[in-house]
C-alpha cells in the first residue's frame, strides 16, 4: 500500500471515530425527557412534575442568560456527578452510574438547543 493511501485510510479512520462520538441532540432530547423532564420539565424551564416538592428550584435550561455562560465541561461534571460535585444542588442527582459519557454528552447537546438566546460556542 502507498503511504498516500495510507495517509487517507488513517484520516478516515480517525473521522470515522470522531464520529462515533459526536454530540446528538436527538438522542439527548429522548434521554432528557426520561431523566430530566420530571424536575427540569418537559421545555426545560425548571417546572416538571417534581420541581414543586424540592426545596431549590431545577435548573432553567432555556435561561440562555445563564445557561450560555455554562461550559459544556461543568454540564458533564454536574450530571454526571450530580449538584453537590459542582457546588449546586444537592438535590440534582449523578446520572453517571446510569448513564455512559456518550449518553451525558448527548443530554449536553439537547440542553443546548434549549436556550434563549441560543448557545454559540
Amino acid at each position: 500500500m502507498s503511504k498516500r493511501w495510507f495517509g487517507v485510510l488513517v484520516a478516515v479512520g480517525i473521522l470515522t471515530a470522531g464520529s462515533s462520538w459526536a454530540q446528538n441532540a436527538a438522542e439527548g432530547k429522548k434521554l432528557y425527557t426520561s431523566y430530566c423532564s420530571t424536575c427540569h420539565g418537559e421545555t426545560g424551564k425548571g417546572d416538571g412534575m417534581a420541581a414543586a416538592s424540592l426545596p431549590a428550584k431545577p435548573a432553567d435550561h432555556t435561561n440562555g442568560a445563564v445557561m450560555n455562560q455554562l461550559s459544556d465541561k461543568f454540564l458533564l461534571e454536574i450530571i454526571s456527578k450530580g449538584g453537590g460535585a459542582a457546588g449546586k444542588s444537592t438535590f440534582m442527582p449523578s446520572w453517571g452510574g446510569s448513564l455512559n459519557e456518550k449518553q451525558i454528552s448527548d443530554i449536553v447537546a439537547y440542553i443546548r438547543t434549549l436556550a434563549v438566546p441560543p448557545y454559540k460556542p
